[in-house]
């Protein structure tokens, strides 16, 4: 664990949260800037900086626990859907460098629910852009 890390300290007990669940491997705790009603986090106790950083098995284990906490919140608090949402890096919007996801109740009530689309995910991109840039990726991973 990092000494200097707030969700680290979570794990350790050593800092407050209002935690939900949690096993040997992770922890879900209320997010304490929710985008809407019921915004938790779930994270590995083990520290990992970010997607990049964290081990398979430990991704493997939140997104678990992730799908079962959406499950119980959507059921509990009535959402409309869930987002889960993973921020790496700080041009990506990461504020806290251990591993997280967001775990995001929806809802068609906006008084319960702040977050907007950053992008409009229904308008088309450059066909050709999109297929340059597949062609790399596809190239980059054989």
């Amino acid at each position: 664990m990092s000494d200097q890390c707030v969700f680290c300290g979570i794990v350790a007990g050593e800092l407050p949260s209002v935690k939900v669940t949690e096993d040997d491997t992770t922890c879900a705790f209320m997010d304490i800037n929710p985008a809407s009603e019921g915004h938790l986090l779930v994270i590995p106790k083990r520290h990992s900086q970010d997607l990049f950083d964290i081990p398979a098995d430990d991704l493997s284990a939140v997104t678990l626990t992730a799908q079962r906490v959406a499950r119980a919140a959507s059921r509990e608090f009535g959402a409309d859907g869930v987002n889960l949402l993973n921020c790496c890096g700080a041009d990506a919007w990461q504020s806290v460098f251990h591993f997280h996801l967001h775990v995001i109740p929806r809802y068609t009530d906006k008084t319960k629910d702040g977050l907007t689309l950053p992008w409009t995910p229904d308008v088309p991109g450059d066909a050709n852009v999109i297929a340059e840039l597949g062609g790399r990726l596809a190239d980059a991973l054989s």
